[in-house]
């Protein structure tokens, strides 16, 4: 079962959507990735972009972020996150969109910004590469944005784009079980 680690919503189990569709994040990954931002949260714009249950912008939240967006395109998804939100009181620190990911980054062109975006798709999809490259074309982070990464394999990150690699510096990767975590930040200077 899936709980809040820290924070307001400390220690509320959070209900995950049936079925096989959705990969909930391993509650030892979670931990490991917010030991990686745990100073990096307060007041953060987020973006939980395959939000799944929603365990990691709630987190986010929980840790004291001032507004995150949740997107996913599965309808069971989008309530369990709706769900969730209220078990832990944060709804009105939150937007939740049913959509799929690409839909949502190309409508949200050149709107306020991002600075803490988790990027955690079916690893078979080879989405992270493809959602990276929409976050820079619609400029939708803020400078200093931390971006978190969960894949299959390190390569899936860039997936050997070399100008999109340019764009980030690599802060933290590490492999827990079948998940590889990257931790990105946006390069200075690069246009936002």
């Amino acid at each position: 079962m899936m709980r809040v680690i820290t924070g307001k919503a400390r220690g509320i189990r959070l209900a995950a959507p049936a079925g096989e569709e959705t990969r909930p994040t391993a509650e030892r990954v979670k931990e490991a990735v917010f030991s990686m931002i745990q100073f990096e949260t307060e007041g953060r714009r987020v973006l939980d972009l395959f939000a799944g249950s929603g365990q990691l912008g709630i987190e986010a939240i929980s840790r004291g972020a001032a507004h995150a967006v949740f997107v996913d395109s599965s309808k069971q998804a989008v309530g369990t996150v709706e769900k969730n939100l209220c078990k832990t009181k944060l709804a009105l620190q939150a937007d939740v969109f049913c959509s799929n990911y690409r839909d949502f980054l190309r409508t949200s062109r050149n709107r306020r910004g991002f600075d803490l975006v988790f990027l955690d798709p079916p690893y078979a999809s080879g989405a992270v590469s493809d959602a990276l490259d929409a976050l820079l074309a619609g400029k939708l982070l803020l400078p200093g944005a931390i971006l978190v990464c969960e894949t299959a394999k390190p390569q899936d990150v860039f997936a050997g784009n070399e100008s999109l690699a340019e764009a980030f510096d690599v802060r933290r990767e590490a492999r827990y079980g079948a998940a590889y975590v990257t931790v990105l930040t946006l390069r200075e200077g690069v246009p936002v």
